[in-house]
């Protein structure tokens, strides 16, 4: 509805009240810092405050920590309760390091538990054997290797039945490979190597197995059963750790959150000779309560001006709408935040796009499920988008009422229609000749109408960002407007309405001369304003610049209004898609299979159409409506808090 106004302010002391002030911003939850060398002319002497973030590192370690150990850090407002910087730093650091002790030997045992696992993995493949594994490995002159090879490479070994060493000796195998072990000496390693590389024998980590496999893996599953104990216990230790310092460990993590974003305000502090300087930004409704704190502090000086009188510092904007209208904020800050001496655009974007997506989404019951749909986006999975959808989908019921459609049965509603407006059949027959002509004509009219609001909104937005060229002299200013509406009422009123209002004297005073305003907005523009350089440097590349953009000017007006067709279009499409619906659906033949046809039906048109509409009308108010008088390169209001507190 409104851009929420607010104030530049300068504040200015000895260093020794700069921790104060600081605080007190940043408690405050209402102040932004912005760069104090663009508010001064004079800067010589203002040396930035480099001073490094003492309280960055600490978190960050206690973060990490916390993290490992699987504690869950949540912010706790009013947390500092009278401790000192020093008592916060050196809990933290104990903390940290209790933790970082117990975390260590979580891991330790995990690792331990890995290894036991994948011992037992590779040995089980060996098991079965009385063979004593320490003899095997304690062999001078002969080095075992233990692994598997594909079933028909064991078969291939017959092939090598003229050498001696080549020789596998199989424990265990299942569909696809034997698990065994080749054994080398010295003087045939490299040959006996090369031949099972070839027959694709793949080495396994083996671990050295003392006594038979079935000893090894009974001493590891033993080894298994105590680290698993053991890591129970250190999961329990854990767990009462943190339940009795919770409390208070959450406390210094708030207190010195709170401390580390407010220390980032220092970094836009400068210091001059022993003072200091620090310039910001407030909401104006603010400025008792700060006012009333800084004067309660010793040597400090304020000075305050309003953002309109501040413009070349580009105040940040903070964006005020009732609550219907906050839902649709999400779409002007994605294409961008208003400035602050613009109009902001967000209850035209509600209502325009509330209404399209409701003309184009006529149907009772599909318009029920988007809404429903909408709110369990929004309850569950908190998407902005879902409460958007809500509105939405219960205007796309009203206009379904409208249309007589119930998930795409045109004959329910026909009673009622009957009954309430005392029509031979439902109020608006879509796919009929003459609801076809209408709903052509309505369209190009919603655009008319449509484009005209946003021309009138310009003409207000750039009298107050008191750019008068735009205002009075562009294509969307007073000349625009002029010409556009003069030219449409002309159109309608000659065609349509056989009134012949398009004489000499009508296209001369509000087509030509509009038109000719237009071409020379510019140098008008600078006049308007006051400019002594007014004039183009070159009249006729002036001239030749501005013959096309006035020719593209004009064509925008045709597209503009044109694409307003989209409206009336998704109208006939909806009701064609369903009527392809149950046509399958007849085709299919049976109750049960009609019924699921025309379900399955409902919800692919529901989910395409519901798609498509919800692109084109944000396409309508970004391309048609916002092109037309928003500029949207403002800068939001971010004033400095922790980061649990930005993202409530």
């Amino acid at each position: 509805m409104s851009v929420k106004p607010v104030k530049a302010i300068s504040i200015i002391g000895m260093m020794s009240e700069l921790d104060e002030v600081i605080t007190f911003c940043g408690d405050s939850q209402a102040f932004q810092p912005d760069d104090a060398m663009s508010f001064y002319s004079d800067t010589k002497n203002f040396i930035p405050l480099s001073n490094k973030n003492p309280f960055s590192g600490p978190i960050q370690d206690l973060k990490n920590a916390a993290d490992l150990a699987g504690f869950q850090l949540e912010y706790v407002p009013d947390a500092k309760k009278g401790k000192t910087t020093a008592e916060l730093m050196d809990y933290i650091t104990t903390f940290v390091d209790k933790t970082e002790a117990m975390v260590n030997r979580k891991l330790r045992i995990e690792q331990d538990i890995d290894s036991c696992k994948r011992s037992i993995e590779q040995v089980e493949h060996f098991t079965g054997s009385d063979i004593n594994f320490s003899e095997i490995n304690n062999c001078r002159y002969i080095t075992p290797n233990f692994g598997r090879m594909p079933k028909e490479s064991f078969e291939k070994l017959s092939q090598y039945s003229d050498n001696q060493f080549a020789l596998f000796f199989p424990f265990t195998h299942d569909q696809t490979h034997y698990w065994g072990a080749y054994f080398t000496i010295p003087e045939q390693k490299n040959d006996i190597d090369r031949i099972f590389s070839s027959l694709y024998f793949e080495r396994l980590d083996v671990p050295p197995i003392a006594g038979t496999p079935d000893e090894y893996i009974k001493k590891l599953r033993e080894e298994l059963d105590g680290y698993v104990q053991e890591q129970q216990e250190i999961k329990k230790k854990m767990d009462a750790f943190w339940a009795q310092e919770k409390e208070k460990c959450l406390a210094c993590y708030s207190a010195l959150e709170e401390m580390d974003a407010y220390n980032e305000i220092k970094r836009y502090v400068y210091q001059y000779h022993k003072n200091f300087i620090l310039v910001g930004w407030i909401p104006a409704d603010k400025e008792k309560y700060f006012t009333k704190k800084l004067e309660s502090i010793e040597s400090i000086e304020y000075s305050l001006s309003d953002g309109k009188d501040e413009m070349k510092h580009s105040p940040p904007v903070i964006i005020k709408n009732p609550p219907f209208f906050q839902l649709y904020e999400f779409y002007v800050k994605m294409y961008g935040m208003p400035c602050y001496n613009e109009v902001d655009p967000t209850v035209f974007v509600a209502l325009t796009y509330t209404l399209f997506f409701g003309i184009m989404f006529g149907d009772v019951g599909q318009g029920l499920v988007v809404a429903i749909i909408g709110a369990l986006m929004y309850k569950f999975k908190k998407m902005q988008v879902g409460r958007i959808l809500i509105p939405c989908g219960i205007m796309g019921m009203i206009f379904g009422f409208l249309y007589g459609s119930v998930f795409g049965f045109e004959d329910l509603l026909t009673p009622v229609h009957q009954a309430l407006f005392h029509t031979e059949g439902k109020l608006i027959e879509v796919m009929t000749p003459n609801a076809i002509n209408m709903i052509i004509y309505g369209s190009v009219a919603i655009g008319v109408v449509t484009i005209t609001i946003s021309i009138i909104t310009n003409i207000c937005s750039s009298i107050r960002r008191r750019d008068y060229e735009s205002a009075f002299f562009g294509a969307n200013g007073v000349a625009g407007f002029l010409f556009y509406t003069s030219l449409v009422v002309g159109l309608v009123c000659q065609m349509m309405l056989n009134i012949p209002v398009m004489n000499a004297i009508y296209i001369v005073g509000l087509i030509v001369i509009p038109l000719i305003l237009m071409f020379l907005r510019e140098p008008l523009g600078r006049l308007a304003e006051g400019k002594k350089n007014w004039q183009p440097e070159k009249w006729g590349e002036y001239c030749t610049q501005s013959f096309f953009e006035l020719f593209e000017m004009c064509l925008s007006y045709v597209t503009n209004t044109m694409s307003f067709l989209r409206v009336g279009a998704y109208i006939l499409v909806h009701a064609g898609m369903m009527m392809v619906v149950f046509t399958l659906a007849e085709m299919v033949g049976g109750p049960v299979g009609y019924t699921i046809v025309v379900i399955i039906g409902n919800g692919i048109v529901m989910a395409l159409e519901a798609l498509l509409v919800a692109i084109q009308v944000l396409r309508l108010d970004y391309y048609e409506i916002f092109s037309r008088f928003y500029v949207g390169e403002g800068r939001p209001f971010t004033p400095v808090t922790t980061k649990v507190l930005k993202s409530r």
